[in-house]
């Protein structure tokens, strides 16, 4: 009697997962987020296309980093979520500098105050002021926002909330877009 019940249970459930497209598709992306990158966002080449004021590097346009991966932060001096994670941005920065360009950009904010924050905390990864608008599909609705772009352009990531930049996690999604 336990038997059969158990065997309907489990019938039912696998006909949850086969016949319910939604409930199909979040288990796929829980346990195998390939299918989640495959369906990918993709940022067109004009996209690329933001001039950018160097603060603590040289001024350069974002189409510089096309066809490199990237990890693009837009944060601000003046938010608090953008400050907690910045400990960890800098430590992924030191460990990943060699193989992913970083391109962090302060957004809604003055030059001073980036300069000032950078240098009081000894902060050293790329940051940048945008000098042209950024596309829609870059331009972010909350701060910190964050994209970790393939060399094809494929969005891998987008994180719009504090986050530890530093777990293992993100660096094992480094090492799958980097070869």
């Amino acid at each position: 009697m336990k038997k059969n019940i158990i065997y309907i249970v489990i019938l039912v459930i696998l006909g949850c997962i086969f016949f319910i497209p939604g409930l199909q598709l979040k288990l796929k992306e829980a346990f195998f987020p390939v299918a989640a990158i495959e369906k990918a966002v993709h940022i067109a080449p004009e996209d690329y296309d933001v001039e950018l004021k160097g603060i603590n590097v040289a001024s350069t346009n974002l189409k510089n980093f096309k066809d490199k991966p990237m990890f693009l932060n837009f944060w601000g001096t003046w938010c608090p979520p953008c400050r907690k994670e910045w400990p960890s941005i800098q430590k992924l920065y030191d460990g990943r500098k060699g193989h992913v360009d970083f391109v962090l950009i302060a957004m809604n904010d003055q030059e001073d105050a980036v300069r000032k924050f950078l240098k009081e905390n000894n902060y050293t990864v790329p940051v940048y002021i945008a000098q042209s608008p950024i596309s829609e599909k870059l331009l972010p609705k909350a701060f910190p926002t964050t994209f970790l772009l393939d060399k094809t352009g494929r969005i891998i990531i987008k994180e719009d909330a504090a986050t530890n930049w530093d777990a293992e996690t993100v660096h094992q999604f480094i090492d799958n877009i980097i070869k």
